[in-house]
């Protein structure tokens, strides 16, 4: 049990700092003392640097095998990153109200939906592509349980979303913004050129960066 210490304790870290910092009454004392800004950069480092630590526990945890390691598992990553990458860019490119919202400037247009035709949640399908992909080439119970959890948080995001968002909304504005749009439908991908150049730049600077961030080169030959 205390060679699994490292990885329980940053797993458990993980989960509680996205748990309080982000509920009533945590979150606006945090704001009233750090700012709106100074809230999120906080909250942002500290994110990055449990989730940094949770993978490097996750690669020195005990091996227990899982999932048989075949070769071509291994090409999961490779095969699946790309799609994730490109939906990803494609739904920040614009306006998002059905979810995470967007760094787009033309406001959203639910006759044309863009990449939301492909998912209203773009940020979460990317991450369950990304997890699934990389629980597939990493079958040890320690990546079973990290890959796991992102995507099975990433899946039950997208329901816990589109019932808040209803909410919020109101049930007839979110069905007259939702209805040119799908939870995910690949058929519907939105194939242009610049968010495909993007998604291209961003899959080869994951594939150069893997090692020296990771520390595992990503290319199975």
């Amino acid at each position: 049990m205390a060679d699994w210490f490292e990885f329980i304790a940053a797993l458990t870290l993980f989960m509680l700092s996205h748990m309080f910092p982000v509920r009533p009454p945590m979150r606006p004392w945090l704001i009233a003392r750090l700012g709106l800004r100074g809230y999120f950069i906080s909250y942002s480092v500290l994110s990055l640097l449990v989730l940094a630590w949770l993978f490097v526990a996750a690669a020195r945890a005990p091996y227990v095998a899982v999932l048989p390691q075949w070769e071509i598992l291994r090409w999961a990553p490779l095969l699946v990153m790309p799609l994730a990458c490109l939906i990803a860019v494609g739904g920040m490119m614009g306006q998002n109200p059905l979810s995470f919202g967007g760094l787009g400037s033309k406001p959203f247009d639910p006759e044309t939906p863009g990449m939301l035709a492909a998912s209203r949640h773009p940020l979460l399908v990317a991450m369950a592509l990304w997890a699934g992909a990389h629980l597939l080439a990493n079958g040890d119970l320690a990546h079973v349980i990290l890959f796991g959890l992102f995507g099975g948080f990433a899946v039950l995001g997208m329901t816990l979303i589109d019932r808040r968002k209803q909410r919020l909304l109101g049930l007839g504005e979110w069905q007259r913004l939702a209805q040119g749009t799908a939870r995910l439908n690949l058929l519907r991908l939105p194939l242009s050129p610049l968010p495909i150049g993007l998604a291209l730049i961003i899959f080869v600077a994951l594939i150069l960066l893997h090692e020296p961030v990771i520390g595992y080169v990503p290319l199975p030959w």
